[in-house]
């Protein structure tokens, strides 16, 4: 297995970020740089959805694990890879921590994992950084 992740802190809560990241994954919600995605089905754990890298062609994965304002995780198959993504939230005095994780595992992981796992997972800090300032127009002042 080969895996990589990044982990920054946000001072908005995690509902916002939650908000923001299923905005994301229902395709309701684009940045520069992020990937564009089409749901077939709910939000929800076993569905489906297609995902197109930001020049790049479309590949289909599944949710694999959904709680909400928890975790949010999906997950492509590539041959005999398996390509797993999950974010990961957690309040912490700061506000919301949250960790964007890459697992790539299969017969072939430890071959191809350090040169295709970089490659995917190099701009996981911008990504956030987009993900975090969308996040804003989420943020509820009670």
């Amino acid at each position: 297995m080969w895996t990589n992740e990044y982990t920054a802190i946000s001072p908005l809560s995690a509902r916002s970020i939650w908000e923001a990241l299923k905005a994301l994954h229902e395709g309701k919600l684009a940045y520069e740089g992020s990937d564009t995605f089409v749901l077939h089905g709910p939000f929800a754990k076993g569905t489906r959805l297609s995902v197109t890298p930001a020049g790049q062609e479309t590949f289909e994965s599944v949710i694999v694990d959904l709680v909400d304002d928890v975790t949010y995780a999906d997950e492509t198959s590539f041959g005999d890879l398996k390509l797993l993504f999950r974010h990961t939230l957690k309040s912490v005095e700061d506000g919301t921590q949250v960790t964007h994780r890459l697992e790539i595992s299969g017969p072939s992981a430890a071959d191809v994992g350090p040169e295709l796992g970089p490659q995917i997972s190099g701009d996981f800090d911008i990504s956030m950084a987009r993900l975090f300032e969308s996040a804003k127009a989420f943020e509820r002042h009670e």
